[in-house]
């Protein structure tokens, strides 16, 4: 009896932790969304090296893959499935890296060991962020746009672990969510972008 009720508590705390931890994924169809009270090509991101400025209306006509990202993380191999994704649909799409220590510490890197680690073992192309944080009092204002209906118009979201995903379209608009266990090249993500 106490084995039974040991495994059925077990199983609910696994599911509790795998819908805290990877979530589900939310899309919007960009018709039915209500106004954004600003628009997210306004936002300032530095990049990496905080020296220059991710200027976001580069991009308008482009989808927009934003991704919090870790070098020290059970998903940091997505980075290769990244860096794939950005080459196949170049000419549709820029994926932007925010780095983020807020998970276990596993970004603790400053920008020169982030940016040498991205490099060396994954060939990253893509843009990268500044190290910036998606939660808490000190939330970047790139992810209180995010994560916020009432800034995008769209969808309240949650980042809940690193590597996950926010993807916005050609007009700037929030249209999908994706936690860390969506892979780059699978078919919610790919789909998406080729719609």
């Amino acid at each position: 009896m106490r084995i039974i009720k040991f495994a059925s508590i077990a199983a609910a705390i696994g599911s509790l932790i795998t819908a805290c931890v990877f979530g589900k994924s939310k899309t919007i169809d960009p018709s039915q969304a209500g106004t954004a009270s600003k628009s997210i090509y306004d936002i300032q991101l530095k990049s990496l090296d905080g020296n220059t400025t991710l200027n976001l209306t580069d991009y308008k006509g482009k989808k927009i893959l934003i991704v919090n990202t870790a070098s020290k993380c059970g998903y940091t191999p997505q980075y290769a499935e990244l860096q794939q994704l950005q080459e196949k649909y170049a000419d549709k799409l820029v994926i932007i890296g925010c780095p983020c220590n807020q998970f276990m510490e596993q970004e603790p890197g400053g920008a020169k060991k982030i940016a040498s680690f991205c490099q060396k073992n994954y060939g990253v192309t893509f843009p990268i962020s500044e190290k910036l944080d998606v939660k808490g009092s000190s939330q970047h204002p790139i992810y209180r746009w995010l994560c916020n209906k009432t800034e995008n118009g769209a969808l309240d979201a949650t980042v809940s672990w690193n590597f996950n995903k926010f993807l916005i379209n050609e007009q700037g608009q929030l249209i999908a969510y994706y936690p860390s266990g969506v892979k780059p090249l699978g078919p919610e993500i790919t789909q998406a972008i080729t719609k």
